[in-house]
């Protein structure tokens, strides 16, 4: 808590937790010395929902649908790491085709989350145009997964032993669209916003996190990547057809807020690369395995790790031989980036608060769980 003794020239100044620039039900307690920020607490909790708790009273198969309500940007990718860590803790083989669908899907979900920050970190400093830009891309690409996976949010499409149905031809045929009309925007990004003078100035030299820094504050993603660090769960700790695809890790070298938006535009070219590889590669067969409806892990502790849109994801999982977990416990990458402000926030401008929170990519209900 902050409980400094305020002096005549500083004063509190509460940013959200309703607040637009904030992303959700964050709190930021500030304390300012005129625009210039002396002390920063973060206070999370608002929306808290116990989905840890709640994995604890239901089966595996009954908590599926909970994984695409944490970080409900990157759902798919979520519940792609779910099936994944119960499938390697039960010994549930995926047929490839199944695998390959499933990479197809949680790369276009990286890139739609990453499309949603995009059009709103932008729409955060001022600039609409972007914003609408991205969201008429990000809706071109909902409309894709919409025709396979019935949603648009909150995704449950994995299942164990593979996925819920086969790709149709519409499907394909939106992505074979969606493609290169990305690759176009992408261009369109770059000349609108990342030569954009403007821009420069409020994100370059901008909250600049080190190498040290970031893995001393356990950040993970494109924060850490962009703080120089060449980490990323997918290389590191391969899994899925990860190690078969050709692909590239970018990172930054001056870990500000400028790198942190390059690092996620050229995320978005190599998540591309990843999908036309697997369309290219993807095999004839079934797309779901025989599983048991309720499959039950041995008794023992088994961790998953995962590359999601904003970093590591670790799924750690206490069996006791029993239907029910006795515990589940999720690492998620939005609170260790997010406890870097108190360090990083004083001496900045308020208004340089927005760009640096903005460039972290928080989702509160990750947090929140």
């Amino acid at each position: 808590m902050l409980r400094a003794t305020l002096t005549d020239d500083t004063f509190y100044l509460n940013l959200g937790p309703q607040h637009p620039s904030t992303h959700g039900v964050l709190h930021l307690l500030l304390r300012l010395d005129g625009e210039r920020i002396v002390e920063c607490e973060p206070i999370i909790g608002y929306s808290h929902r116990g989905h840890e708790h709640m994995a604890q009273q239901r089966t595996l198969s009954q908590f599926l649908p909970n994984t695409g309500r944490m970080d409900y940007l990157a759902a798919l990718m979520y519940n792609h790491a779910y099936c994944l860590a119960v499938e390697r803790a039960c010994g549930i083989a995926v047929p490839p085709r199944a695998e390959y669908i499933r990479v197809i899907c949680a790369e276009l979900n990286r890139i739609g989350s990453h499309l949603l920050w995009f059009g709103a970190y932008l729409l955060d400093l001022g600039g609409i145009t972007p914003f609408l830009y991205a969201f008429d891309d990000r809706e071109d690409l909902l409309a894709v997964l919409g025709e396979i996976t019935g949603s648009r949010l909150t995704y449950n499409y994995c299942r164990f032993g593979g996925v819920a149905r086969d790709l149709n031809q519409a499907f394909c045929d939106g992505l074979e669209a969606f493609i290169p009309k990305m690759r176009r925007r992408l261009a369109d990004y770059h000349t609108l916003v990342s030569k954009n003078i403007i821009f420069i100035n409020r994100t370059r030299g901008i909250g600049v996190v080190d190498a040290d820094t970031a893995l001393a504050a356990g950040f993970s993603g494109p924060c850490l990547r962009a703080s120089g660090v060449d980490y990323d769960v997918r290389r590191a700790e391969p899994y899925s057809l990860y190690p078969e695809l050709d692909f590239e890790i970018p990172t930054g070298q001056n870990g500000d807020c400028f790198d942190r938006f390059m690092v996620r535009l050229q995320e978005i070219e190599q998540s591309l690369r990843i999908v036309e590889q697997a369309l290219e590669r993807l095999p004839e067969g079934e797309v779901k395995a025989p599983a048991p409806q309720h499959p039950t892990p041995d008794p023992g502790d088994y961790l998953f790790t995962y590359e999601s849109a904003r970093g590591r994801v670790g799924i750690y999982l206490v069996s006791g031989g029993g239907r029910v977990p006795l515990r589940m416990k999720w690492q998620v990458p939005s609170f260790n980036n997010l406890s870097v402000l108190p360090s990083l926030l004083p001496g900045t401008l308020v208004a340089d608060t927005i760009a640096i929170l903005g460039s972290i990519d928080v989702v509160m209900p990750e947090i929140d769980r």
